[in-house]
């Protein structure tokens, strides 16, 4: 089975990261991968450096206006055959990319990672040329049946998955202070996130002058980048949090860093699934976060973190001083969420569910299902 994967985004965020996970593992099953994706992105080096697991074409992608692209995906379908398209971002690529399918002749899926609000009538154009989509979560598979109105053999829940090798508990202690000088003793809170509204960063700032008074050893690590970098500064300066809070940007070592927090927080206003909330958890870090959109597929209240109502800042910093005051509870959390990963997010996992969906369309596009 030969498929092309489109990929639109420029950053190893958690869906990129996730496309190259599914192509090594489909790779390992014999699958051939061809990756469309744009000039100098970080998924072009990453797949490249993971072995012969894919053919790698950048082409440039400006965006949901780049009318170009979709005649480069034409020629490159034409020339590659394949048996069947997958979809794996916006930017465009979910417009254009599933009519470029349709008129080459293939078949197309398209992987829904996002859970926010679209209107009916674009959607419906949007999702027309696909033989199916693929939703990461329970809450946008009821989007795509219940809000859009797709039909339900057109929908697919397959969640996303974790490398649990790569993510795993800590087996040496110490890099994280070292990394970024924290003071002895820290109490190390960390947030994987975009530095965009929706990821509730702002949250997080105005519950800590209370957490920092109570606990004044907090440091709070935010790990990621985006269009509101300048204004979370100002409101970290604003709040006096100069001292605890940092800002520091997006890193390729994060899965050495991550095992040695003493929690990660989520404290999302809205959620697709949470890559950063499985990371944690496949590292044995128990977790704070908002029960908003997949994440409630991912955290089991009371039993592998705590899950607080989106809207209740009071509920976040609760929950927060009873995860810093209970060492125990966070090691039964962290020994569970391991397990949660284990059994229901791994890679393997999601690359079988997303082979079986491949299977299915190609049948059904033959007309023998």
């Amino acid at each position: 089975m030969r498929v092309v994967h489109l990929e639109s985004g420029r950053h190893l965020y958690g869906g990129a990261r996730q496309v190259c996970d599914l192509i090594a593992g489909l790779a390992g099953l014999g699958i051939d991968n061809t990756l469309i994706c744009p000039r100098d992105s970080a998924i072009a080096t990453t797949v490249r450096s993971m072995g012969q697991v894919a053919e790698v074409i950048e082409i440039p992608m400006r965006g949901d206006l780049d009318f170009s692209v979709p005649l480069r995906l034409r020629t490159l379908l034409a020339s590659r055959q394949p048996n069947l398209v997958h979809v794996h971002s916006r930017r465009g690529a979910d417009r254009f990319g599933g009519w470029s399918a349709r008129w080459a002749g293939v078949p197309a899926v398209l992987t829904r990672r996002v859970d926010s609000d679209e209107l009916k009538p674009l959607a419906r154009l949007k999702y027309q040329p696909y033989t199916g989509v693929i939703a990461i979560s329970r809450a946008i598979e009821a989007q795509l049946k219940n809000h859009i109105g797709l039909a339900a053999q057109r929908v697919h829940y397959v969640a996303s998955g974790v490398d649990t090798d790569r993510y795993r508990p800590a087996q040496h202690h110490g890099r994280l202070a070292e990394v970024f000088a924290l003071p002895p003793g820290a109490i190390k809170i960390g947030m994987v996130a975009q530095l965009i509204s929706r990821k509730g960063h702002d949250r997080l700032f105005g519950v800590l002058p209370e957490l920092i008074a109570e606990y004044p050893a907090v440091q709070v690590l935010c790990f990621g980048q985006g269009s509101l970098q300048r204004k979370l500064e100002q409101q970290i300066q604003r709040l006096d949090l100069t001292a605890h809070v940092r800002l520091v940007g997006f890193r390729d070592d994060l899965a050495s860093l991550l095992p040695e927090l003493t929690c990660l927080v989520h404290p999302a206003r809205r959620e697709g699934l949470g890559v950063a909330v499985l990371e944690a958890l496949s590292c044995q870090v128990p977790v704070v976060a908002a029960a908003v959109g997949g994440v409630v597929d991912i955290v089991e209240h009371e039993v592998n973190g705590l899950l607080v109502d989106p809207n209740d800042d009071r509920a976040l910093l609760a929950a927060l001083r009873r995860m810093l005051r209970e060492p125990e509870l966070r090691r039964r959390f962290g020994e569970a969420g391991r397990r949660r990963v284990e059994a229901a997010f791994s890679v393997d996992a999601m690359t079988q569910g997303n082979l079986s969906v491949y299977m299915r369309l190609m049948k059904r596009n033959h007309g023998s299902d």
